[in-house]
């Protein structure tokens, strides 16, 4: 006969935690751990992508290029920096946008696409490119070229603005909210391509070069919203992370969390429509960001929803490495950004069927 003596029960492991006054975060080692890599890898692409194209230059060229008026001064500082921070930054309010979108409606398969963002973005854009061209010949060409970034934001508010009023009903549901928003993105997919049949080919053309989400001629004007909007909005989506996790549960354990639930949830889906509204304006709608950096995050943190801060990383990966690889991987030629983010993203869609799928037998 052998006994066994258990050890004392002594007190809980003390977690760690980040506060800033009153506020207060757990701070898990594999995330921090994930969050730096993945920062480290965000500055490498940029690294690269300032290094590589048709003027080839050494880290030296690039430094002395950022630092003095050499004759690399313009191509560094002009072009391919301002298109590398819109890159990192636009990936970062994507994946964002995403990450509070599939925690709302506890779905991995959620966008920033059912809250009408995108789309609405889209169809407004094409609509005023279409108008403006030739076909129509009304207003100037000019309002095409430096309008679109403001359309596109205005559209992608009035498109989120139609999900939530349609979807509303005493409260605010996460299914209902991804069954009105599949509609109306599809409503709106179906005008923005009867609007490329009657436009003029040239404009149409215009038009489906910002529809494929691109980053090609972005400049200092397109990183200053973005970067604004994420100052503002990633420490408010941080100081309601408590309301965020609480959201994945039902209704009535939200409720018994003392969460104040349509509150919460508006407030949310208000800073992810303004994250995709705004990231759409600056490079038009770059597809699969949003919805897979969430889904890789999430693994490689290994918390149970996507972690707010390494989806943003990962977004900002996807996004630099991606654009790196459209501009140089086929030169002369180049792909926009985001024909390169879908053709790798399909893949991964499918994988998250399967995955969806096999869950849901079990």
């Amino acid at each position: 006969m052998t006994t066994s003596t258990a050890p004392p029960a002594g007190p809980p492991a003390e977690r760690r935690a980040l506060r800033v006054g009153p506020a207060s975060w757990p701070l898990r080692p594999r995330s921090v751990a994930a969050a730096l890599v993945l920062l480290a890898a965000t500055v490498l692409f940029m690294a690269l992508s300032m290094r590589l194209g048709d003027i080839p230059m050494g880290v030296l060229d690039v430094f002395r290029a950022i630092t003095g008026d050499g004759p690399d001064h313009f191509v560094i500082m002009e072009l391919r920096l301002p298109r590398a921070l819109t890159g990192a930054l636009v990936g970062a309010a994507l994946a964002l946008a995403g990450a509070i979108t599939q925690a709302i409606a506890r779905n991995p398969l959620a966008s920033p696409d059912i809250l009408g963002v995108t789309t609405g973005a889209s169809v407004t854009v094409v609509a005023v490119i279409v108008a403006a061209g030739n076909t129509w010949g009304g207003t100037s060409g000019a309002l095409a070229e430096v309008g679109v970034p403001l359309v596109a934001l205005l559209g992608g508010l009035a498109g989120a603005l139609a999900v939530y009023l349609l979807a509303w009903r005493n409260g605010l549901d996460g299914y209902r909210l991804v069954l009105v928003g599949i509609g109306v993105s599809a409503i709106c997919t179906n005008l923005k391509y009867w609007l490329l049949t009657v436009g003029d080919v040239n404009d149409s053309s215009r038009a489906m070069v910002w529809i494929s989400g691109s980053l090609h001629g972005r400049g200092w004007e397109h990183v200053v919203p973005v970067a604004i909007a994420l100052a503002v909005l990633v420490p408010a989506t941080l100081l309601g992370t408590r309301s965020l996790g609480a959201l994945r549960f039902g209704d009535d354990t939200v409720t018994g969390l003392g969460v104040r639930m349509n509150l919460a949830r508006g407030l949310m889906i208000l800073a992810a429509v303004l994250l995709a509204a705004t990231a759409t304006a600056s490079a038009g709608p770059i597809a699969f960001v949003a919805l897979a950096a969430p889904q890789i995050a999430l693994r490689l943190a290994g918390v149970a929803q996507p972690p707010l801060v390494v989806s943003a990383l990962v977004g900002a990966v996807l996004t630099t490495g991606a654009d790196l690889v459209a501009r140089v991987a086929f030169t002369p030629a180049e792909l926009p950004v985001g024909v390169v983010t879908a053709v790798l993203g399909a893949p991964y869609l499918i994988y998250l069927l399967i995955r969806v799928r096999r869950e849901a037998r079990q």
